[in-house]
């Protein structure tokens, strides 16, 4: 991607943080035409001697994890808060508008898991980042009920060979900096979002 200096962080607990905050990814990889191929999904980030994996799963339906069983590599991108930046932050005229998110990208080296005990593991920690409480009611349900569910999906881990992580906060124009911290702590849940950050990285402080 496009990647200013003044928006690159290289600080990992940046990039994991949004990561699992943000954990609904886009899943990009070539089919058999070589036409990018994407798949939304959720991705559980586990941190190994200091590299990042990411584990998920396809429905068996969907070619994706075929396409990646020919051509392992893909990017995995996160999303998270994003907001129109309004011209109106600036003391002066001469502005235009522009767009404020923040994003990690993540080039993937995929290989699948196929059998029903490392998809049975991979589903539990999924559901622990989203419902801990659902642990229970999935190991109580009946084996034959489980085993069609697990036959239904290919578990995916993503070893990540590289990754960029972007803030683009309008750190590069300081005077707007309180104002635009003003208008976003008001607004929806991106803009407070963005709010956020942006006391985090001590932009906007009085």
């Amino acid at each position: 991607m496009y990647h200013p200096p003044q928006f690159r962080s290289d600080d990992p607990a940046i990039a994991a943080d949004l990561m699992r905050r943000h954990a609904f990814a886009t899943l990009v990889s070539n089919d058999d035409q070589g036409f990018p191929f994407a798949t939304h999904l959720p991705l559980h980030l586990e941190e190994r001697e200091g590299r990042f994996v990411l584990l998920g799963h396809f429905a068996k339906p969907n070619p994706h994890w075929r396409h990646l069983q020919a051509a392992p590599q893909g990017l995995a991108m996160f999303m998270g808060p994003h907001a129109y930046q309004s011209p109106r932050i600036y003391p002066d005229l001469q502005r235009v508008p522009s767009w404020n998110y923040l994003t990690v990208h993540c080039k993937v080296r995929a290989s699948l898991v196929e059998d029903a005990a490392g998809k049975d593991a991979l589903l539990k920690k999924l559901i622990a980042d989203h419902e801990p409480a659902y642990a229970q009611q999935w190991r109580s349900l009946p084996e034959d009920y489980t085993g069609k569910m697990l036959a239904g999906i290919v578990g995916l881990e993503l070893e990540v060979l590289e990754w960029a992580c972007k803030l683009k906060i309008n750190q590069h124009r300081p005077e707007a900096h309180a104002r635009m911290r003003e208008i976003y702590a008001a607004g929806n849940e991106d803009e407070r979002g963005l709010a956020a950050w942006m006391q985090r990285l001590g932009l906007g402080e009085k």
